[in-house]
């Protein structure tokens, strides 16, 4: 049985002292780069002048939102009574833990209170946003695939990768699934998708880009769980479903609901 070498390469880029600089680190930042410059040409291109006012301060809201809600994700999801015995290491990013969903949620709670008080359009300045999000998402991936961690379940197939932690068995590189269908995919999808010429007032609202976004990266993560490793202290839930399954059924319901509740209110004010 052929299997694929994984490749060695050191977690740390390079190091400044005491200083470490990761390629996990390394790719958030590009994640945010690219963000930052995609939204900025969606402002330019819709002349969304109330956004561009807030430009700035919103970016540091979602960014901290990302940190802070992927960590508190992580700890309440996935490792709840590790974290309650030990709080002291909530804090503790750098160990690693990050959960997309906490990120997720704190990045819509997040943007959804600072647009509220600076009286924003909340569902057009997150649609401009959640089209740039997958390019993160793909990054972060390939971050987790050189640090060998989220790696997948056994295999025979021939690009089976045997990973420094997962013993020595083939695996599925399920990091590099992730990145491809939650990443590239997801945002060619997305990308292309706003610049489609319905009327937003009749089927695509605005708030539909993120109900979009919500139903497809969890159609994507609920597939590539079947091939991804469970967390070892959380195993299968029941019937065989992981916590990522669970967590992406409930992003797939959300969405759907949303676009109808978007969908209805564009209805809503036509009548009026």
């Amino acid at each position: 049985m052929s299997t694929l070498t994984f490749p060695q390469i050191d977690p740390i880029l390079f190091s400044l002292g005491p200083l470490h600089v990761r390629w996990y680190g390394l790719m958030y930042v590009l994640g945010f780069m690219a963000s930052y410059f995609l939204v900025r040409r969606q402002i330019r291109e819709q002349n969304y002048q109330d956004l561009g006012v807030h430009f700035e301060n919103i970016n540091l809201i979602l960014i901290l939102s990302v940190v802070v809600g992927g960590r508190l994700g992580y700890v309440f999801f996935y490792n709840f009574s590790y974290y309650m015995a030990h709080p002291l290491e909530i804090p503790a990013t750098w160990s690693g833990g990050m959960s997309f969903h906490g990120a997720c949620l704190a990045v819509l709670v997040g943007g959804w209170l600072y647009c509220r008080k600076n009286r924003i359009d909340f569902w057009k300045t997150a649609d401009i946003y959640v089209a740039t999000i997958p390019i993160g998402i793909g990054l972060g991936r390939i971050g987790n695939f050189i640090n060998g961690e989220l790696y997948g379940r056994t295999t025979d197939l021939p690009w089976g990768m045997i990973f420094p932690g997962g013993g020595n068995i083939p695996r599925h590189p399920s990091q590099l699934y992730e990145s491809f269908l939650e990443g590239f995919l997801l945002f060619i999808l997305l990308w292309f998708t706003r610049k489609k010429p319905w009327e937003r007032e009749k089927f695509w609202p605005h708030g539909s880009i993120v109900a979009l976004f919500l139903c497809c990266y969890g159609i994507f993560r609920i597939f590539v769980e079947n091939f991804r490793e469970p967390d070892s202290q959380i195993g299968y839930l029941f019937g065989g479903v992981t916590m990522g399954q669970l967590l992406s059924t409930t992003m797939v319901i959300a969405g759907l609901v949303l676009w109808r509740i978007r969908y209805s209110a564009s209805k809503s004010d036509e009548t009026h």
